[in-house]
């Protein structure tokens, strides 16, 4: 995420976006799967982690947690997290191959701009392990827009989605899809995509 106005918006409202963060994670229908199919002691990644909450649940399980973020004052928040790593790093600043057995991706690259999806994707691809697991997601529906906060949003259909991650390498093992409240106030529909590399 490179979106100077987005990245401003999540640094001004880093406490107000920890509380609901905060409040959502125990209810998080997705992670428990996640969980689920990682091997015992996993290196996982979350990207674009911000407050570090989803971190700590699964560091909380007993692995080894790299968490990234673009915005400084969600890294100083996640890093305060028990046996959670946070660093700062962009998107495009994932690099490595073979390195995490699992990666979560939740509601972070829905601000990447659409025509780099592909190359991110197949970053990340290439950072996860042979068969590790990957969640990502994503507010559903078409195009971008920007919110009432000033975020810039990258929407996709399931469809579009899942073949961009049979493009990267993924092989898709499920899709849940809900409604939620944003930071802004405002409910959107979304997708969560379950796969592996």
């Amino acid at each position: 995420m490179s979106d100077d106005e987005t990245l401003k918006t999540y640094a001004a409202k880093a406490a107000t976006y920890a509380e609901l963060v905060s409040a959502s994670v125990n209810k998080d229908t997705m992670l428990p799967a996640f969980l689920s199919a990682l091997p015992q002691n996993a290196h996982v990644l979350d990207l674009g982690c911000g407050p570090g909450h989803f971190a700590a649940a699964i560091a909380a399980q007993g692995h080894q947690v790299t968490a990234t973020d673009a915005v400084q004052e969600m890294v100083d928040l996640a890093d305060q997290h028990k046996g959670v790593t946070a660093q700062l790093a962009r998107f495009d600043q994932i690099t490595g191959t073979d390195i995490y057995d699992g990666i979560w991706a939740n509601f972070s690259l829905l601000h990447a701009a659409r025509a780099e999806m592909p190359t991110h994707l197949a970053a990340l691809h290439r950072a996860l392990k042979p068969r590790g697991v990957f969640h990502i997601a994503l507010k559903s529906g078409e195009g971008s827009k920007r919110d009432r906060l000033g975020r810039l949003y990258t929407y996709y259909t399931e469809k579009e989605l899942t073949a961009l991650l049979n493009k990267a390498g993924f092989t898709v093992t499920g899709s849940r899809r809900g409604r939620d409240t944003g930071l802004d106030g405002a409910v959107a529909d979304w997708i969560g995509v379950a796969a592996h590399g």
